[in-house]
């Protein structure tokens, strides 16, 4: 779109054009059929819950990964480089698993629904990686530190998520949820469970935008940050918690769904610029149509079950990001 590149006003009326054909789409696509009018209005309701938590989904998870790239100053990182995307998806494994043994013992306690538990958990699982990340983000910790912390991490709650997984096997019900909160999607969404995350999704985004001109002064460097007044170590810090934050909140809604992050700020960079109080509510609403969108395909496509969204997101976002590194290289090779 050569025409929009750098006229955020047409970019963002482009998109508000886009999000009313996806959720347009959304509601009326679909293998069930509205023309039963005693079952239209429920099938509407959920549809409607299921478009609302992909979308917000979608806005936490593009917007963590404009923070995260600003505060790396590379456009090809995503929020799981620091290790909160695998600590999340660990916590809410462990959260069904301790959710199935006391459920029993607890039955008809209000609170422990698997839709408020699940946040919960993630929550808690997005806290630890960022107490450890934040435990080596020291004043003079460099940004190699940083990213070999949150690799090492990703790895840790990679593996224990698999042991996770394993131990729910006893029970068919146990582990067809774990692996379908493995496999991300908005399908099981509940009014409740978006309730919980919607306040943390909008907390966190206002905070980094907040931050938003600190962060376009760290792009120049770390040394020219330092220069013009900025506490670097304190700015990294903040912005890695508001990551884990919005990290924490997409996980607990939609599970583990891969490139959002990492694909939509790179793709709204060129259009509205590399300000971020301009490119993270814009990287937000692509971000939250571009997954509306993937769970359009995932409810639409023919199949004898519903394709996983964290699936069709790594199916369609994997050659994007190749198209766009490719296109990248030649940029700096020409240049």
């Amino acid at each position: 779109m050569p025409g929009l590149r750098h006229r955020p006003v047409l970019v963002y009326a482009a998109l508000f054009a886009l999000l009313l054909a996806v959720v347009t789409a959304a509601l009326l696509l679909g293998q069930a059929r509205l023309s039963d009018p005693g079952l239209a209005t429920m099938l509407l309701e959920l549809r409607a819950i299921r478009i609302a938590a992909a979308f917000v989904a979608g806005a936490a998870l593009a917007m963590g990964g404009v923070v995260v790239q600003g505060v790396f100053r590379n456009p090809l990182v995503s929020p799981s480089i620091l290790g909160t995307t695998a600590g999340s998806m660990l916590g809410g494994q462990v959260a069904l698993l301790l959710l199935a043994l006391v459920r029993p013992s607890l039955r008809g306690l209000p609170g422990l629904a698997p839709e408020m538990v699940v946040p919960l958990g993630c929550l808690v699982g997005a806290g630890l990686a960022l107490a450890i990340v934040l435990a080596f983000c020291r004043e003079r910790t460099g940004t190699l530190m940083l990213l070999l912390t949150g690799f090492i991490l990703s790895s840790l709650f990679l593996s224990l998520g698999g042991f996770a997984t394993s131990l729910s096997q006893d029970s068919w019900e146990v582990s067809r949820a774990v692996v379908a909160f493995t496999l991300g999607g908005v399908g099981g969404v509940g009014a409740r469970q978006l309730a919980a995350g919607v306040p943390l999704v909008v907390a966190a985004g206002a905070a980094a935008w907040l931050w938003g001109r600190t962060l376009d002064v760290m792009l120049s460097g770390e040394e020219e940050a330092t220069t013009l007044g900025v506490d670097v170590g304190q700015a990294r810090r903040w912005c890695i918690a508001w990551v884990a934050a919005l990290t924490a909140a997409a996980v607990s809604i939609g599970g583990n769904i891969g490139f959002v992050g990492l694909i939509v700020p790179h793709v709204m960079r060129p259009l509205v610029g590399v300000h971020h109080r301009r490119l993270l509510p814009a990287a937000g609403l692509a971000g939250g149509i571009f997954l509306v969108a993937c769970d359009v395909i995932a409810r639409t496509l023919p199949s004898r079950t519903e394709l996983p969204l964290g699936v069709v997101t790594g199916v369609l976002g994997a050659p994007v990001f190749l198209i766009l590194l490719a296109r990248s290289a030649r940029g700096m090779s020409h240049g």
